[in-house]
């Protein structure tokens, strides 16, 4: 039998547990590992986007056919729930007001903030839960009357990242079943109960848009302000067809060849001027445009409830990013911090998050704003 870390069960054992099943093989082994350790669970799937529901790219029918069967196998009940009028209002709304201010969010941070541990958990508890899971790789500990919110143990999965905003009340009765062991095992764990989805490919794309081609998506929703390409020196190099649709750091979809000198280096996105409507590329990964030791963010979100004290700590700008060690210090208010790094970091990007850590514990963060 697979039995569940103690570090991840709330003080007060639940009985009834709802959990959010999307359908992939984590949220089915995470539903298998509840079942197995005696709880009451009940699975819910979420649909939180409509748009373009019959097209290529939308997988909710199969999903949901993918959750129903896992639930039959395993002996849940299941029910579909729809909160894409909150998705639309709390997520998608941000998510192009962002884009269109040149900043490039997080729709994944803001999804399990607003929807996955508030819509959800405010449904599963009318349902009379005791507690929600997710398939989230991270874990939970109750120590001195708080929750700490902990990297998962298979630190190539870990998605404490994405959850670094959840609350106190969020986080007091939910549990990470996968918190505790790796992805290898969680597929191994599928195949050896018979779950037809065991080898279902991992979801990559963004929670709503799902696999799509990303600038095709965002092509409908946003205009299309050409402008100049230009060099640092001001050189101009080509157009682009509305800042909205660039990131900082990208290199690919610039459309842009190599240098008029003949170097060949590759061109990345350096800078934005919304004011003048112009995109800054530079020639070469290491380009000083490209490199920053410090950043600001705002709308800071603490975990504890509390910000941490100013002092040396560890944080990532981006998810797929390794630790880097900074020192924290103070804004211009309760709601911003500064970061500063001893080695340069790469793309530091507005919007994106820069998440604090305390070695395993994810402490919180804030959206970067400079």
């Amino acid at each position: 039998m697979i039995t569940l870390n103690s570090s991840v069960i709330p003080p007060l054992k639940p009985t009834k547990v709802v959990i959010g099943m999307s359908g992939g093989v984590d949220s089915s082994v995470a539903a298998w590992m509840l079942k197995e350790q005696g709880y009451e669970v009940i699975g819910l799937f979420m649909k939180n986007w409509e748009d373009d529901d019959n097209q290529e790219y939308c997988s909710a029918r199969q999903d949901w056919l993918d959750v129903v069967s896992v639930a039959d196998l395993i002996g849940i009940d299941v029910e579909a729930v729809n909160f894409a009028a909150q998705y639309r209002e709390r997520v998608f709304a941000e998510f192009l007001r962002e884009y269109a201010a040149g900043r490039t969010p997080n729709p994944d941070v803001l999804c399990n903030a607003e929807i996955k541990f508030k819509a959800f958990l405010d449904y599963a508890m009318s349902l009379g839960a005791d507690a929600i899971a997710t398939g989230h790789y991270a874990r939970v500990r109750h120590e001195g009357g708080k929750v700490q919110l902990l990297k998962a143990v298979d630190a190539s999965k870990d998605q404490s990242y994405f959850l670094h905003r959840l609350t106190q009340s969020q986080l007091a009765n939910v549990l990470f079943p996968l918190g505790e062991i790796p992805k290898t095992e969680v597929r191994k764990i599928a195949e050896k109960i018979g779950l037809h989805n065991a080898k279902k490919k991992d979801s990559t794309g963004i929670c709503f848009i799902g696999e799509r081609p990303f600038r095709e998506f965002l092509n409908r929703y946003l205009p299309h302000t050409p402008g100049p390409i230009k060099t640092p020196e001001g050189q101009i190099v080509g157009e682009h067809m509305g800042l909205a649709f660039f990131t900082l750091g990208q290199r690919k979809g610039i459309g842009l060849g190599g240098s008029q000198d003949g170097n060949g280096d590759a061109w990345y996105v350096a800078r934005k001027d919304m004011a003048s409507n112009t995109l800054y590329v530079v020639q070469g990964h290491e380009h000083p445009w490209l490199l920053a030791i410090k950043l600001s963010a705002i709308d800071a979100s603490w975990v504890s409830g509390v910000a941490p004290t100013p002092g040396n700590y560890l944080a990532k700008t981006r998810y797929r990013q390794a630790d880097s060690a900074c020192t924290l210090s103070a804004g211009n208010d309760a709601q911003s911090f500064e970061l500063n790094f001893p080695d340069v970091q790469w793309a530091v990007t507005p919007g994106q998050s820069a998440v604090l850590y305390d070695g395993e514990i994810c402490l919180g963060g804030g959206i970067i704003s400079a």
